[in-house]
């Protein structure tokens, strides 16, 4: 490995559609033997109750939490490359809201790397969500804290 590598490869907060492929494809690394990729979709209930809209928002700072999470991903496992992307706005059922990828050496590391990603982000990044329910009624959910 160069001093140089960098396995963090890619790290967006977006209001446009994520894409499977682009997130593939950061971290793609020959010196990987195991990759995972997590897809988040906005689900059509929550607590036993239909959800009819949810939008994101995310705090100016979420970029920088997410690589902060990032860079301790990569100091606690072997990572070769890493890729985490949220979405923002208005996201209908179905949609992808968050996609994170892990590329290591051997399969368990880059499960467990990207576990930890994946929960981390929601946990510590700050980006709420909004959620109106069929019912009329509403939830912020928050994500982080600022």
């Amino acid at each position: 490995m160069s001093e140089n590598h960098d396995p963090i490869r890619l790290l967006a907060i977006r209001e446009t559609p994520l894409s499977l492929d682009e997130v593939h494809a950061a971290v793609g690394d020959d010196a990987a033997g195991g990759t995972t990729l997590f897809v988040g979709t906005v689900r059509d209930h929550d607590g036993g109750k239909p959800v009819e809209a949810l939008e994101y928002s995310a705090h100016p700072t979420a970029v920088r939490e997410l690589r902060r999470i990032a860079e301790k991903i990569c100091a606690d496992f072997p990572v070769r490359a890493l890729a985490a992307v949220h979405r923002t706005g208005r996201l209908a059922i179905g949609d992808v809201a968050v996609i994170v990828a892990v590329s290591c050496p051997h399969r368990g590391e880059a499960f467990e790397a990207s576990r930890r990603l994946i929960d981390e982000l929601k946990h510590e990044v700050p980006i709420w969500k909004h959620q109106v329910f069929a019912d009329g009624e509403e939830e912020w959910v928050g994500a982080g804290s600022c």
